[in-house]
């Protein structure tokens, strides 16, 4: 049913909203009035940000966007505190209050991201986290017993590869691995461990407060990490692993881990803008399950860059990692799997902790663009599942 007539300007915006419901392109500057005069379908006109994301999406769609998706867009809410939808020029109402009208082609990337953001989001809690994997086979009593920690984005899924092959971790005294890698590379896996946690700031901005603080975090510290697990554990008991390659050698399993591949700057910068909407919507554990179970699979493979510290940040990073291999050096821990070798090494073996820039270079991301994470967020919202489907499956 539709409501009463609408004034000309803004009967000829309800026309482009159908032709964008019907998968059209056509710019909204491009958009002639002798295209038409739609009825009007709402009480209001869609946003200028919905209305620019969905033709994105329709440009970007192999066929054409699904009906439910369209309109879902049109629906869906910009997040961000006092940050409103905005309305679109030549068809506003007029009001002298509020941010001005705008032509939607004109708007920054970064204003389409919050509306993708907010739906998919809405997907993550609608569909649930994924079915949790059958039971692991029964563990040996003989297995050599360890723990397996560090660096979060190589640790993390190679012991849930363990224990899903029924190696879980823990026993009395086992042996602490503790899993490293050159510090700039444990500093993007620690940002991307927390963009799937909490979320938090930027690369750019977190990498200054680091440097400003002069610390390397809880996750990027390995000194820190080995000196805690040796006051638990016992110092013999702490083994430095440059290596992920040989975990499965030190834990007594004859086929090789699978290391996984880092994700891209943008996926990972989509995730940490994500997380901040999820955050409104479930508890924080809920948070980090929709995250690191069902956003990240799907992210596994995004296109983009690798995170890379900002060149005004190098000199601070070289100097705290030279310091951070000193500590190590002076605890005596054993080092397996360092660069060139891959058995047991001692103090020198430790210059894998040392960064390990990589040539600057299109794939390098030192700071993410909006662009780039939107691209993302329109690949991942053309292939996503409509809520509800995954659970009535």
């Amino acid at each position: 049913m539709t409501g009463p007539t609408a004034p000309p300007d803004e009967r000829r915006a309800w026309a482009w909203v159908e032709h964008l419901r019907a998968g059209g392109t056509t710019p909204w500057a491009q958009w002639s009035a002798s295209a038409g005069a739609g009825e009007r379908a709402g009480r209001f006109l869609p946003g200028a940000q919905q209305l620019e994301l969905l033709r994105r999406l329709n440009l970007a769609a192999p066929t054409s966007v699904s009906t439910e998706l369209a309109g879902r867009v049109l629906a869906a809410s910009a997040p961000g505190r006092g940050r409103p939808d905005l309305e679109l020029v030549g068809a506003d109402s007029g009001s002298p209050y509020g941010p001005r009208p705008v032509d939607p082609a004109d708007l920054s990337d970064d204003e389409l991201v919050r509306v993708a953001t907010s739906l998919l989001a809405d997907d993550l809690v609608a569909a649930g986290p994924p079915t949790p994997p059958p039971p692991p086979p029964l563990t040996r009593p003989w297995r050599r017993r360890y723990r397996l920690v560090g660096d979060p984005a190589l640790a993390d899924p190679l012991r849930a590869q363990l224990i899903a092959r029924g190696r879980p971790p823990g026993g009395r005294h086992p042996r602490i691995l503790v899993l490293g890698a050159p510090a700039d590379r444990m500093l993007a896996d620690a940002f991307t461990a927390r963009a799937f946690d909490t979320g938090g700031p930027s690369w750019s901005e977190w990498m200054a407060i680091l440097a400003e603080r002069d610390q390397l975090g809880p996750r990027g510290d390995l000194a820190r990490l080995a000196r805690r697990w040796a006051g638990r554990a016992g110092p013999g008991q702490v083994t430095i692993v440059l290596d992920p390659r040989v975990v499965h050698r030190l834990v007594g399993v004859r086929r090789r881990l699978v290391v996984p591949s880092p994700l891209s700057a943008e996926a990972v910068d989509l995730a940490r803008r994500v997380a901040a909407v999820l955050g409104l919507l479930v508890t924080p554990e809920a948070r980090t399950a929709l995250l690191r179970k069902s956003l990240a699979p799907r992210l596994a493979g995004a296109a983009g860059g690798v995170l890379c510290v900002p060149e005004e940040h190098r000199a601070w990073l070289t100097d705290r990692a030279g310091r951070m291999r000193q500590q190590l050096e002076r605890a005596g821990y054993p080092v397996v799997g360092a660069p060139g070798g891959g058995g047991l090494a001692g103090g020198p073996g430790l210059a894998g902790v040392l960064p390990a820039y990589p040539p600057d270079g299109p794939d390098s991301v030192v700071d993410v663009a909006d662009t780039g994470v939107l691209r993302v967020a329109v690949e991942l919202l053309l292939r996503s599942p409509s809520p509800g489907s995954e659970a009535s499956a």
